[in-house]
């Protein structure tokens, strides 16, 4: 059993958020010992589905619905099945965003370290796309895609 300034620490969660999931219905068989939360086992594992979902971008009204039918058994595993598939392609787009931000990054870097070593950006961009090295050549490809 935890405590909620453990549970805090272990999640890097305000104490406050964890009150409000405890409020809000999502951890509805925290047990409690003279009026204090103590988090067992079940609810850290609650806690680690409800930050995934949570940083998939479902909002809290969502998350709950899926605490209520996993409350339901086996009869709701398809629809929680097809939550999860449906967060994992935000996730995944999220991610090949990201991975076009990453690529002009690199190439930005090294396009400024080229500048800087040949005191110009007009040597560089002569560069620009056909006699770029491989790597940043596919760094500035992805980017600009």
């Amino acid at each position: 059993m935890y405590t909620i300034g453990q549970v805090s620490e272990m999640f890097g969660l305000p104490i406050s958020t964890l009150r409000y999931y405890d409020k809000e219905g999502l951890f509805p068989e925290i047990q409690r010992v003279s009026g204090i939360r103590k988090f067992s086992e079940n609810e850290i594992e609650a806690l680690r589905v409800i930050e995934c979902l949570k940083k998939s971008g479902l909002e809290i009204k969502d998350i709950k619905q899926f605490m209520e039918w996993s409350k339901q058994g086996s009869q709701t595993f398809q629809i929680r099945k097809e939550l999860f598939e449906k967060q994992k392609v935000v996730v995944e787009e999220e991610i090949a965003k990201l991975n076009r931000v990453l690529n002009m990054l690199q190439y930005k870097c090294w396009y400024y370290e080229e500048a800087i070593k040949a005191d110009n950006e007009e040597s560089v961009k002569a560069k620009v796309p056909e006699e770029l090295p491989e790597q940043i050549k596919k760094y500035y490809e992805y980017s600009h895609s």
